[in-house]
């Protein structure tokens, strides 16, 4: 069951399903003197959970990874949650040894779950994840095979939209910078999905509030699709995002999906189930009646030992003749065994999948061919702007896919020509989609288009100065053609404003260095090392300069 990379040492297991809160701590108590009920039962769903204060449903453990040599422990000190790590010696790399508190979790425990923790004023993810289905501790499933520490994982600003309530904002230029706290209120509230409830309390439950129910087409299935739809690329509209949406809105105004043509069933990922149901012969049938809400109530969450005849009750609703009843498999009352198989996910380890796609005929199914072509189409068929449809190809390109550089290339080049109404002359005005700009330059710089790449880069860094990844690649593009002080300019600025980006750091050590400044240089390398305590390329650097600073004087007069 644990498999090559994690060695499980010992672990406790503590029941998850605990309340994020009491009562008179939770913002939706104010709700409950009218939906006891429904509160009561809500209180004990995954989404209540979905996030909190790190001691909550604490699971305590320790594990070795394999391929890094690194042990690790989550353990209760003084009532907080720590996580410590260590490399013994002769483990193949550097020794390594440290703690981090772990201040908040994010996940109900229903698949896993993860914590977020506080460094120098900036937010990251916790390099170990539990995974609930296997009862084991492992790395986050971007870091099975990471041979050093990953430990400036981003806190993504779309995990905090569906995992909490009034997620923050960075501060301005920064990244995962927060003036406060990192979110408001753990877990789900009544009004992500009820909207404002302001009006409604002021008029002592009489006023206003959003009925998700009352809605229809794309604004009804928008309250699930903003946490319930990932899609293969996701495409934010120009000055939009998951963050603009809000209840009783159009999720796709703010954000376009897009999955590969032919792409069957959830095409094996574990959270986007949506285009998967899109397929299914029940959706279709429905004429766009059927909701997520028609299987799934999102206030209560049926027993374990209800989920079968709770479900079978929802299939027999349009498929509940006496004959169908008595004839169709009598000996097996679990329609999803067959009619939603479980599959084994690609995009989170550890973990199954119920499919959406619901088949009719589980052995067809079973033999049909998952591949799919390298066209993305837009989830549910919508018409799309060359800009969305470049972007998404665009972004798919930066995730390994070579081919779709050359179709989002294409695609952006003519996008960027529409985004002026003069493009004959478009110097003379401001660049209006710093996203098009930001994608068209890495496109550009993968091509080997260098002073169009650094064009498009410019373009987007005078809308988005904030934009890191723009500016580190902005950098490079300088100091490989001899302006090395531009480069460091633009380096220095990422290291502050966005240590996550530590090759960012690592270049600006080496700047200062060839500009004669050992000092500056071995500052630079200690903040690298402060937020990502194991990078072996930064330690070895130190090492170096630490020994022989005069390495950087040489360095200047040969730059010089």
């Amino acid at each position: 069951m644990i498999g090559r990379r994690c060695e499980l040492l010992s672990i406790s297991i503590l029941l998850l399903i605990v309340p994020r809160a009491a009562a008179q701590d939770s913002p939706d108590s104010v709700c409950r003197k009218c939906h006891e009920q429904i509160y009561d039962s809500y209180e004990r769903t995954p989404m209540a959970r979905a996030s909190g204060d790190a001691t909550e449903g604490f699971l305590p453990g320790e594990f070795l990874h394999h391929e890094s040599g690194i042990e690790y422990r989550l353990f209760l000190r003084h009532k907080e949650v720590w996580l410590s790590y260590d490399r013994p010696q002769g483990k193949g790399a550097m020794n390594l040894g440290g703690e981090q508190r772990l201040v908040y979790y994010i996940g109900s425990g229903h698949r896993g779950r993860t914590y977020l923790f506080e460094r120098n004023g900036f937010w990251f993810e916790s390099p170990v994840n539990w995974y609930s289905k296997a009862l084991l501790w492992d790395m986050n499933p971007k870091s099975l095979d990471a041979k050093e520490m990953p430990f400036t994982l981003q806190v993504d600003s779309t995990c905090l939209h569906c995992h909490t309530s009034g997620a923050a904002m960075s501060l301005p230029g920064s990244r995962n910078h927060f003036a406060d706290a990192p979110f408001a209120e753990g877990g789900i509230t009544c009004e992500s999905c009820h909207g404002n409830a302001s009006a409604h309390l002021a008029q002592n439950g009489r006023g206003p509030i959003l009925n998700p129910a009352s809605l229809t087409g794309s604004r009804r299935d928008s309250i699930c699709l903003q946490c319930h739809l990932e899609a293969e690329v996701a495409v934010n509209q120009p000055g939009r995002s998951l963050n603009s949406y809000r209840p009783g809105d159009d999720l796709f105004e703010d954000v376009r999906f897009f999955v590969h043509r032919g792409e069957i069933g959830s095409g094996r990922r574990a959270t986007s189930q949506w285009e998967a149901l899109l397929q299914s012969a029940c959706y279709r049938k429905s004429a766009g009646r059927m909701t997520c809400m028609t299987c799934h109530d999102p206030h209560s969450d049926p027993p374990p030992k209800e989920r079968v005849q709770y479900f079978r009750n929802k299939c027999l609703t349009c498929h509940g003749s006496s004959a169908f009843v008595t004839q169709h498999h009598p000996q097996q009352p679990d329609c999803t065994l067959c009619h939603m198989a479980r599959e084994k996910t690609e995009n989170v380890a550890h973990e199954q999948v119920t499919d959406h796609f619901i088949v009719k005929r589980p052995s067809a199914w079973l033999a049909t061919e998952t591949s799919h072509d390298e066209e993305l189409v837009a989830v549910g068929g919508a018409e799309v702007s060359n800009r969305d449809l470049a972007l998404a190809y665009a972004q798919s390109a930066i995730g390994g896919n070579v081919s779709a550089s050359v179709r989002g290339r294409e695609l952006l080049e003519k996008a960027e020509k529409q985004e002026y109404k003069n493009p004959a002359a478009p110097q003379d005005r401001p660049p209006q989609d710093a996203d098009l700009h930001a994608k068209l330059g890495y496109l550009e710089l993968v091509s080997g288009d260098i002073s169009a790449a650094a064009r498009e880069y410019e373009l987007a860094l005078a809308m988005d100065p904030s934009d890191s990844i723009a500016a580190a690649n902005l950098a490079v593009i300088r100091a490989k053609d001899r302006q090395l002080p531009a480069a460091v300019q633009l380096w220095r600025v990422v290291a502050q404003e966005d240590p996550a980006q530590t090759g960012a750091g690592y270049n600006l050590a080496l700047g200062e260095c060839m500009l004669g400044d050992p000092n500056s240089a071995i500052q630079d390398l200690n903040r690298v090392i402060a937020f990502s305590p194991d990078n072996q390329k930064a330690k070895e650097l130190m090492i170096q300069l630490q020994a022989t600073p005069q390495l950087c004087t040489a360095q200047a007069s040969q730059h010089h």
